[in-house]
């Protein structure tokens, strides 16, 4: 027998109310209009009717007739996976920029695409592998001495290394523009460091979780059989069989680093900075909490010059000194190999053409866009002849000096003074300069507010070679819109958003993934490989987050925030003199005027939000620092806490109670969603020390003998225990007793005794450099620390004890991160450091 239940009127009436359109009338209708208003050249205009259909069906399922919500919500999901890039200059990410609406492309389309991009990729081994080689295409005048030797990107230390594997190119990517009539061509290639694939990734995802019914509708070829290429054939071109694989990136302030550790985690790959890496003996290791490991191959996103200050570049220090001489013995794989960036040059694009004729015996099946290289006579006048046809820009990327601004210019943009500077630049060095032509582009459809409009667009095509040694192209990549509608390439920029590109056919795709087969019998508890730069990110945040949680909880006791079984009375102005004093003493503010209810207040508010004091906010910066710079480790729940706005509400109280609800939260997900790996050690490892440290100040401030009233409660709210004592002792507030709990009481988590249990177990279980048995210097002292703090009393606990305490902690800090957090040249000395 079943409930009767009454429907909730409100919602029968938001349900009748406005219902859902019609999906297939609400798609065909979008498709009409943007048809009407739409030139020719257009992909929707072009493509498959029944495929855009498709898609826009589904779309119309999520909008809702609100195309600005689908654009919200795959924007959301975008945030969800941790998408961001940084513009260069500024501090703060922004979010990765994602269309709701998909480009198109039929799969046999695609298949002339991918040829053209294959044929490429092998176009630029060739000429890479003679340059850095024998010389012949120089030697026979088909490439000028001067395009090879002038290019900034032409590494001389790599003349005559051979790559280890074999191959210079690992991965590539090329930029292309569709014309209006549906051509596709060239604009540019990425040899040195393509960045966007994990975009293209990204991208995919939110798409999908959007329009999840689009995959079996159009049979949508997937990125996964791309990625695991791309793995396989890099961990192939190494030494060992089962080679430890990097990902090196020059850190967080890297415009494009959430997509560097998106893709590392993807991949399985060790996310390196140049600092965890180590040159010795012609082989290259990383620097863990277990010793040096051998690291096999590096997928690099560091400027090649940057990469061996002893080779390259000596200002460098984002580096490995050593790295290329271990490169040149074959015992590790850059990719791509330095210097192959020599053919990213604009000017390059010109000698293309008859290069592929010559090596191919074939023209290339996507052309490029036309040069002209100024460097040459023939070519020069042609460009000061039709300077006003053409776009000019610089050859090698520098911007010379006849150019008005950098990049590509309009020449006929280039009028009076502008234009005499630059012909008379072109005759002091035409090398320069580049003409090209002016290229204009397809349009696709893309949401601006609430409706579809056509924007010109580029796609980006990636290509990673496998373990047989042939290239492997991703089925789509991804698109850049233009924000204006002007359809001419070098106006359109980078884009202002990008979208998935949808290759689909009338074959089903079968499901391919990176993860391991669903019946694997092979098991790993084992996270695998931690770099000590790692170790010490995840042991600082937990030091930075219970630090500013116990300023915070500091402030809010000074504020009148106590829960004290008295009604919050006002506290004895010594116990607040004190709570200054400790304030005050971390650096948070300087000690104010008075005591006085106004300076106080002022004093709080300095503590809390001061950007140049150790204040709460202060604090939090460095804790989201550390976030930011560690996203392949951390959750996206964690990094967003972490990388949230500091509270504004009107009250400092209720600033505050913001604050505290969200170190609750942090610490809920450390507590609870974080594996019990070695990482998670270092996080609690920190935040146990610092907590320590913080009970032994307040113990020493609030705990000693003569304290009043106030003293000792305030105490207890320091240690968040006033619910535990009253809970004990039912008769009153005593000194012993609450000493006791705050300091000395196992089961109190907020105890010295149980801080100094925990950091004991944790030291347990991190890896020791020996096998001898005997404690390492910081297991000892954490060990002496332990037994002082577990056979003392509460009446005994006094100010020398706990001043001995503070020292030791300080001293037990300086051994975890002498130990563990390896620095500089003083791994590769250290007696015992094992090499694997």
């Amino acid at each position: 027998m079943g409930m009767k239940h009454d429907r909730d009127p409100a919602l029968t009436m938001a349900t009748t109310h406005a219902p859902l359109p019609d999906p297939t009338a609400y798609a065909r209708r979008l498709i009409d209009e943007y048809r009407a208003t739409t030139r020719a050249g257009d992909v929707l205009c072009d493509g498959d009717p029944a495929a855009w259909a498709a898609m826009f069906e589904e779309l119309a399922a999520v909008a809702s007739d609100d195309l600005g919500h689908a654009r919200a919500r795959v924007q959301r999901h975008a945030a969800d996976i941790g998408t961001g890039f940084r513009i260069i200059g500024e501090a703060d990410e922004r979010p990765w920029p994602v269309s709701p609406v998909p480009l198109l492309i039929e799969s046999g389309e695609w298949a002339d695409i991918a040829r053209g991009i294959v044929q490429r990729a092998d176009l630029m081994e060739t000429i890479v592998t003679d340059l850095y080689g024998p010389g012949r295409l120089v030697e026979r005048g088909l490439i000028p001495a001067a395009l090879v030797t002038g290019s900034p990107f032409f590494l001389r230390p790599m003349v005559g290394l051979e790559p280890p594997g074999g191959h210079h190119l690992q991965c590539i990517a090329v930029d292309l523009g569709r014309g209006p009539t549906g051509e596709w061509r060239v604009l540019a290639d990425h040899l040195r460091s393509p960045t966007g694939a994990g975009y293209a990734l990204e991208n995919r995802l939110a798409v999908s979780r959007t329009l999840g019914g689009l995959q079996d509708r159009l049979n949508v070829q997937r990125h996964a059989p791309f990625f695991a290429a791309f793995r396989e054939g890099l961990a192939a071109m190494c030494k060992r069989t089962d080679p430890r694989l990097g990902l090196l990136t020059p850190g967080r302030f890297n415009p494009s680093y959430p997509e560097q550790a998106h893709l590392a985690r993807y991949l399985g790959m060790l996310l390196v900075e140049g600092a965890d890496l180590a040159a010795l003996e012609d082989m290259v290791y990383v620097r863990t909490i277990g010793g040096l490991k051998r690291i096999d191959a590096l997928w690099r996103r560091v400027d090649p010059r940057m990469l061996d200050p002893l080779a390259f570049d000596s200002h460098s220090e984002i580096g490995v000194p050593g790295l290329i001489d271990a490169y040149a013995a074959g015992n590790v794989v850059l990719s791509n190999a330095p210097g192959a960036a020599v053919l990213e040059s604009p000017a390059f694009a010109a000698f293309l053409p008859a290069l592929a004729t010559r090596l191919l015996g074939q023209s290339l099946h996507l052309p490029n866009i036309a040069t002209w290289w100024c460097g040459q006579d023939a070519a020069r006048a042609t460009v000061v002849e039709d300077l006003g046809a053409l776009m000019i820009g610089p050859a090698f990327g520098a911007t010379p000096l006849g150019l008005p601004g950098a990049g590509m210019v309009a020449g006929a943009d280039i009028t009076g003074e502008a234009r005499t500077a630059l012909l008379a630049d072109l005759v002091r060095r035409p090398q320069d300069y580049v003409g090209q032509e002016i290229v204009r582009l397809s349009t696709m459809p893309v949401v601006v507010d609430d409706a579809l409009v056509a924007r010109p667009f580029t796609l980006r095509v990636f290509a990673a070679r496998g373990a047989d040694g042939r290239w492997t192209v991703m089925p789509g990549g991804f698109a850049r819109i233009g924000e204006h509608p002007d359809a001419r390439a070098a106006v359109m920029g980078e884009g202002i958003w990008s979208a998935d590109v949808v290759v689909h056919g009338p074959d089903v795709v079968p499901p391919v993934t990176l993860l391991p087969d669903s019946e694997s019998l092979h098991i790993r508890r084992n996270p695998g490989t931690l770099p000590s730069r790692v170790a010490d990110n995840f042991f600082w945040l937990g030091r930075y987050l219970e630090r500013g949680e116990a300023l915070l909880a500091a402030i809010r006791v000074m504020l009148g925030n106590s829960i004290d079984a008295g009604g919050g009375a006002a506290l004895a102005p010594a116990t607040v003199g004190r709570l200054v004093g400790l304030i005050a003493g971390g650096g948070a503010a300087a000690h104010p005027p008075s005591l006085g209810r106004a300076d106080l207040k002022d004093f709080a508010r300095t503590a809390m939000e001061a950007p140049d004091w150790h204040s709460v906010a202060a604090i939090n910066a460095h804790a989201r620092s550390i976030g930011d710079g560690s996203r392949d480790r951390l959750s996206a729940d964690m990094v967003r806490l972490l990388d949230a706005p500091f509270p504004t509400h009107r009250g400092m109280l209720d600033r505050a109670g913001s604050l505290q609800r969200r170190y609750a939260a942090i610490a809920g997900l450390s507590a609870e969603h974080m594996g019990r790996t070695a990482s998670w050690r270092f996080h609690d490892l920190g935040r146990r020390l610092e907590r320590a440290t913080a009970m032994v100040r307040a113990t020493r401030l609030f705990g000693m003998s003569g304290a009043s009233a106030d003293d000792l409660s305030t105490l207890l709210d320091l240690a968040d225990s006033q619910i535990s004592y009253r809970q004990r002792y039912l008769t009153g507030i005593a000194r012993v007793p609450v000493v006791d709990l705050v300091a000395l009481d196992p089961g109190n988590p907020r105890a010295i005794a149980f801080q100094t249990a925990c950091i004991v177990e944790h030291l347990k279980h991190l890896p020791v450099l020996s096998d001898d048995g005997m404690d390492e210097p910081q297991q000892a002292e954490a060990t002496k620390i332990h037994a002082i703090v577990s056979t003392t009393t509460a009446a005994s606990l006094n100010a020398d004890v706990l001043g001995d305490l503070e020292r030791r902690l300080g001293t037990l800090s300086e051994a975890i991160a002498r130990r563990y957090f390896l620095q500089g040249a003083e791994p590769l000395r250290a007696v015992g450091l094992t090499l694997a």
